[in-house]
């Protein structure tokens, strides 16, 4: 989904990137059993979430509006 979110906005490029490095880091923690790094994978979860709120938010605001609210970043 990364990959074809490119030809799309910064903030989808965003929440789809977050999100793959993500599942990385929780299979990379899961298979080395590192808490540490499970500790990271949790911010990076917040982070995603967190993101993906402000994409959703900014798309309907912008919607609703009819003008840039929230910048979601360029085509």
């Amino acid at each position: 989904m990364f990959f074809g979110s490119l030809r799309f906005t910064t903030a989808l490029q965003t929440v789809f990137g977050s999100l793959a490095l993500l599942f990385f880091l929780l299979a990379i923690s899961d298979f080395s059993g590192n808490i540490t790094l499970k500790t990271i994978a949790g911010y990076e979860g917040i982070f995603c979430g967190l993101s993906a709120v402000y994409l959703s938010l900014a798309q309907v605001l912008n919607e609703v509006y009819g003008r840039v609210v929230l910048p979601v970043g360029t085509k």
